[in-house]
């Protein structure tokens, strides 16, 4: 059954950190232009605030959907139990947010902090695996009571040893209920990773809690070399009903461009990823081109 699908941009594409300044600038062009969702990032709990964040996004129409963005010292798994104990606080918080402003999910890669990576053999990871549901299982208790969805992001393999295919994040969340414990999945990290994208979106099947779109360089959907057709109809058949949101990020920020590496325009402007990339993935969905 073909999805009725919705639409989103995550303001990371312009600015990092998110404020209450920016937030009203752009989630009124995002409307305009024709998204029905705003992807907002926690950097810093505080950098934005959800209640204000809430009455905006009502007035104009728009849902929102969190990630989290995991800077160093984030740690669920190889960290020590302040530590630990930290990251669960930090997440639930988050969540808190979520719930302010009726995200139904908060995404990312909540085991452990961008960047860092290590080598392990068969028993570590199993024991990591481990580590990493000990470590979401209180977080994920608190989001099912406050009606939100943690959906674990796997990430390339620059970018985090614990996991970056579809089948190592469903070993590692093995245990963890469904109702309140998802997939997330992100197309530029799993043209890196995965064989085949839509074998893997299929066997994430209802694990999928969200999805995060961008071309295999992080510019706008259809630009790139990607098998669009295959991933949506793999979506469908995996009964995925959530938005496609569309992620990248601004090299105006010397922070945000280097932990994401954007070294160089990855379109005539910010405002075209969004822009153009919705474009072509309505147009897809409504069956108006059947090609990238």
């Amino acid at each position: 059954m073909k999805a009725t699908r919705t639409f989103g941009v995550n303001t990371w594409v312009w600015t990092s950190p998110l404020t209450d300044r920016r937030l009203a600038e752009l989630a009124p062009r995002v409307r305009e232009w024709g998204f029905d969702v705003i992807e907002l990032p926690v950097e810093n709990v505080g950098d934005w605030d959800p209640g204000r964040a809430a009455k905006l996004l009502d007035s104009l129409g728009l849902s929102a959907t969190l990630v989290v963005a995991m800077g160093p010292g984030r740690e669920l798994v190889a960290a020590g139990g302040e530590t630990i104990a930290a990251t669960q606080d930090l997440l639930r918080r988050v969540v808190d947010a979520s719930a302010t402003v009726s995200s139904p999910v908060v995404a990312g890669p909540l085991y452990a902090s961008v960047g860092r990576t290590w080598r392990m053999d068969d028993a570590e990871r199993r024991a990591c695996y481990e580590q990493v549901r000990d470590g979401l299982a209180p977080v994920v208790e608190h989001a099912r009571a406050a009606g939100v969805t943690v959906a674990v992001e796997p990430l390339n393999r620059y970018e985090t040893s614990v996991v970056n295919t579809v089948d190592q994040t469903l070993d590692a969340l093995a245990g963890l209920p469904a109702e309140g414990c998802g997939v997330a999945l992100d197309v530029y990290h799993m043209n890196i990773e995965e064989q085949d994208i839509p074998a893997a979106i299929r066997r994430a099947g209802d694990r999928i809690a969200h999805v995060q779109v961008c071309a295999n360089d992080r510019g706008a959907p259809g630009a790139d070399h990607l098998d669009w057709p295959g991933i949506l109809t793999a979506l469908d058949e995996a009964g995925y009903r959530g938005p496609l949101v569309i992620e990248s990020f601004t090299g105006d920020n010397e922070t945000i461009a280097t932990a994401a590496s954007i070294w160089r325009a990855l379109a005539p402007s910010q405002d075209a990823i969004a822009v153009d990339g919705l474009s072509f993935l309505a147009g897809l969905s409504a069956g108006r081109h059947r090609t990238p």
